[in-house]
């Protein structure tokens, strides 16, 4: 089997089809389903739609172009869920920042400090992190070690080589579609640097679809093509990705599987 660990059920682009989407994943494999938070207006239906399916699981955080409505509360409240398997989708994002030098200098200090409030209520808690992480990765991967993090899984992994490191902070490392594209040579380079007790599979979806379906909207089925690329690039048996992939996440996530 195969479990989704980031993939956004909660997005508007799967309301009209939702049980068609979930039914085309669960035959082919797809066994288990993880909605990370991330805006807080989805909360409440990612919550829902764990209440209401056995095998979808959800975590609790804001990303960082969401930061403006952090609240500790509220992510306090969800996490006290019996469904709610992590912390995040949190971290830090600076591909967007603003050309104003104040303004800049402004919302990389927002991101750092609601990044480490994630860190430090994950730690409390004894859930992982779910991080999100574009060029960001040095003062990502020194927040981590500063706040002493218990780890999580560096979601959609950017093929950074100075995050490696993080996987002696107990780190995983999800890999998505990105790895199926033409000009992923870079994550096609690092894999194998990976620890295989430390991979991951998810899709992001609605975004990031592998190829041969670049342009459309991403569904969880599509992590069968994810595994079969890091199957065909490590030389392991397909099977054994999925059995490993599953377990990892079962063990990062404590999923009964």
């Amino acid at each position: 089997m195969i479990i989704d660990t980031h993939i956004h059920l909660d997005n508007e682009q799967y309301y009209d089809d939702l049980d068609e989407v979930l039914n085309r994943a669960r035959e082919g494999g797809v066994k288990k389903f993880i909605i990370p938070g991330a805006d807080p207006k989805d909360l409440q239906r990612a919550h829902s739609l764990s209440q209401r399916h056995e095998d979808i699981y959800f975590s609790v955080g804001m990303h960082p172009y969401d930061i403006e409505n952090y609240s500790e509360a509220l992510i306090r409240q969800y996490t006290q869920d019996e469904k709610c398997v992590a912390v995040g989708e949190c971290g830090l994002d600076y591909f967007r920042l603003s050309e104003d030098e104040k303004e800049k200098e402004a919302d990389i200090k927002l991101q750092k400090e609601v990044f480490r409030a994630h860190i430090r209520l994950a730690n409390e808690l004894n859930k992982p992190l779910i991080v999100h992480v574009r060029n960001a990765s040095h003062d990502a991967r020194v927040i981590l070690e500063e706040e002493n993090s218990k780890g999580g899984v560096l979601h959609c992994y950017n093929a950074d080589d100075e995050l490696l490191v993080l996987a002696d902070l107990g780190f995983y490392f999800g890999i998505g579609g990105v790895l199926t594209f033409k000009n992923a040579r870079k994550l096609v380079e690092v894999l194998p640097k990976i620890p295989i007790d430390r991979l991951l599979i998810e899709t992001d979806g609605p975004y990031l679809t592998p190829h041969p379906h670049r342009g459309k909207r991403n569904e969880p089925f599509y992590t069968t093509l994810v595994a079969e690329k890091i199957s065909e690039i490590l030389d392991i048996d397909l099977e054994e990705i999925k059995t490993l992939t599953t377990k990892n996440a079962n063990r990062l996530f404590k999923i009964d599987v």
